[in-house]
């Protein structure tokens, strides 16, 4: 391509969002009751100096010249009274940081093939949420993929935090939803009773920059959580069971740490396991549900147990069992052959419950601090379908999502900002222990 190829391009575009501002400006008129006033001063300005024009330009003065110019002055007012309509237009439908915007987006390489960068042709408040500001840009022919894989220097370029880029009137605009850069997530976000989802096993994590979090275990049945040491997996994992048992699940949970992590009140009001001989027993009596539950449901004819509990006067409640370290749980370094056979027959029935736990309502929600694929078995692991790391190095985030977002996205002295599989990046609510 020419330089003069890409100057024709430039002019042409250029013109395109001259008339893109003009429609704006209109709009803004319409729906801005200050802007309208605006205009609709000058337009009574306009009428005034047209109607005044004689006192305004003394003509008698130039003698035999005035008739020539008074024939002047009729042509040239009504021409800069359009010419000022339609630079107000523009004015209005211009939004505010346009040009730095387009800088930014060309310092980062944001460009088409011909060297021009995104237009930012209008910003606003978003409706439904409003923390969020939507940037609307002409992509002028740069694909959404390339904004996706530049995220992190647009966010930079505009100093902003990115929720999401989605395309708008077909693939004619990119809209791009964010906040400031400096008001990005809490540093702490209390959790309040109103929080606890009314929806049947619907547990709420916390909140993104768009939305609040959730996952609904009907249809996702279980959890691997993830987190280095600090990034309150821990305190999600709690959140996460105080709602179970809100809900009237059944909790169990195993914690080979003498139970510091999970205080009295915990243990009035939940099953626990504190030793491993034990949790085989008890994951050998969920096991036991599940066949039993099994059976119900096909002698009633019912698919799950939603189905089952809607059938029949006697409900079955939900039993979710957590472990919050299950990597050291399972590991196997230094074991004898004795130990060795009791893990074996512990992963056994952790990935039966993995494996068949959705339909007869047994949930796992598993968390580990250790970045060892081998631990972790994959039969286990690839039944796991709702994936959540917080702070953590690359090797951990692969193993919890699959890539090394939570490695690239949660920032190192982050507590409680946690990734979902999807890329959702969320802070986690914080409860009072004490109100469980």
């Amino acid at each position: 391509m020419t330089r003069n190829d890409k100057d024709t391009i430039t002019r042409r575009t250029e013109n395109c969002h001259l008339l893109r501002r003009m429609k704006a400006g209109l709009a803004a008129v319409r729906d801005t009751p200050y802007k309208g006033a605006l205009l609709a001063a000058y337009l009574v300005g306009a009428v005034l100096v047209w109607l005044f024009r004689g006192h305004l330009f003394i003509l008698d003065t130039y003698g035999m010249f005035s008739p020539v110019l008074l024939a002047l002055i009729d042509l040239l007012v009504p021409l800069y009274a359009v010419a000022g309509l339609l630079a107000i237009l523009v004015l209005l439908g211009t939004p505010w940081g346009g040009k730095a915007a387009r800088e930014g987006l060309q310092k980062v390489g944001l460009v088409n093939h011909a060297g021009e960068a995104p237009v930012l042709i209008a910003k606003r408040q978003d409706t439904d949420n409003h923390r969020l500001m939507v940037w609307e840009f002409d992509p002028c022919g740069i694909p959404l993929g390339e904004w996706e894989d530049k995220q992190a220097k647009i966010e930079t370029a505009l100093n902003i935090t990115i929720a999401k880029m989605t395309w708008a009137e077909g693939r004619k605009i990119v809209r791009v939803h964010a906040v400031p850069a400096e008001s990005d997530f809490p540093a702490l976000l209390p959790w309040k009773d109103e929080y606890l989802s009314p929806d049947n096993f619907v547990l709420v994590l916390g909140e993104s920059l768009t939305e609040p979090v959730t996952v609904n275990l009907t249809n996702i049945p279980h959890i691997l959580l993830g987190g280095s040491t600090g990034s309150g997996k821990s305190v999600l994992l709690k959140l996460l069971l105080m709602q179970a048992y809100k809900k009237r699940a059944e909790v169990y949970i195993a914690d080979f740490k003498g139970g510091v992590d999970f205080p009295k009140i915990w243990r009035q009001n939940c099953h626990m396991c504190f030793r491993e001989d034990t949790l085989l027993y008890v994951l050998g009596q969920l096991v036991a549900v599940l066949e039993c539950r099994k059976e119900q449901l096909e002698e009633t004819g019912c698919k799950d147990l939603d189905a089952y509990n809607e059938a029949m006067e006697n409900k079955l409640p939900r039993i979710v069992f957590a472990c919050d370290e299950v990597a050291e749980m399972l590991d196997r370094t230094g074991a004898d052959g004795e130990r060795k056979k009791l893990l074996s027959q512990i992963e056994n029935r952790l990935a039966t419950l993995a494996r068949l736990g959705r339909a007869f309502g047994i949930h796992l929600i598993l968390a580990t601090q250790r970045p060892d694929a081998n631990v972790i078995p994959g039969q286990i692991r690839s039944n796991m379908d709702f994936r959540v790391c917080g702070r953590a190095d690359s090797i951990l985030s692969g193993i919890i999502l699959g890539n090394g977002d939570a490695d690239e996205q949660i920032p190192k002295d982050a507590r409680g900002r946690f990734i979902t599989g999807d890329g959702t990046v969320f802070q986690a609510y914080l409860f009072d222990e004490g109100r469980l």
